[in-house]
């Protein structure tokens, strides 16, 4: 379950502060999948940056099941970053000195996980997302659908109970982005983890259990 209660955020712009989140709240059941739209500049990606403890909030708290992240320091989001989240990113966040397995099997090393356990897991997760052909490939050799694949592998491979995603498919064409959108849906649904996808997709939003829209600081549920 994720918790987001009197969630406010605000950044320094010059002599400004600007306000993006304002007493947000949510309440989002274990392995639903949400959407949260909202016009750019919003505060979309800030949202997700906070759920996974890359940034502090200002005030309010964020519950990832029974773990506070508002309240937890630095070290302790990370530890739980690592082992209970997934993120996705748009421009995939891949690092190019890995080959396209490295890159998936980094997730698990990070979380203890090494030697032959690590090569299997890697190997069915590549399966699962149609490229074990590519084990060995340069991560830049790819196209951008096959790129976004390792990427959700690497996401998906330590059963993460959450997977966070910014506009996973904002930098793909209407066939990629359609593949890399069932593929995630498919693989969170199957391991009963929870599913927030910050998209401008209209369309994309309508195929998820709910949807949100930031505006004005504030979470609305939409119909």
């Amino acid at each position: 379950m994720l918790s987001l209660q009197g969630l406010s955020k605000a950044f320094r712009e010059g002599s400004r502060s600007l306000r993006v989140l304002e007493n947000a709240e949510a309440q989002i059941g274990a392995g639903t999948s949400v959407a949260v739209l909202g016009r750019s500049g919003s505060g979309k990606s800030t949202l997700l940056h906070l759920i996974a403890g890359i940034e502090s909030a200002d005030a309010g708290r964020i519950c990832i099941d029974d773990f506070d992240m508002t309240a937890s320091a630095e070290p302790m989001r990370t530890r739980f970053r690592r082992r209970h989240i997934g993120l996705v990113y748009q421009f995939f966040n891949l690092i190019p000195t890995l080959d396209v397995a490295d890159n998936v099997r980094l997730a698990l090393e990070l979380n203890g996980v090494r030697g032959p356990s690590a090569q299997a897991r890697t190997r069915l997760m590549l399966e699962r997302v149609g490229l074990a052909d590519r084990l060995r490939s340069a991560v830049d050799s790819l196209s951008g659908g096959e790129q976004q694949r390792v990427a959700l592998a690497r996401a998906l491979i330590h059963e993460p109970t959450l997977v966070l995603a910014d506009e996973p498919t904002g930098n793909l064409d209407a066939g990629s982005g359609s593949v890399v959108l069932e593929l995630l849906t498919a693989l969170t649904r199957e391991r009963g983890a929870t599913l927030m996808i910050v998209t401008h997709d209209e369309a994309l939003a309508q195929r998820l259990a709910i949807r949100l829209e930031l505006r004005d600081g504030r979470l609305w549920r939409l119909p």
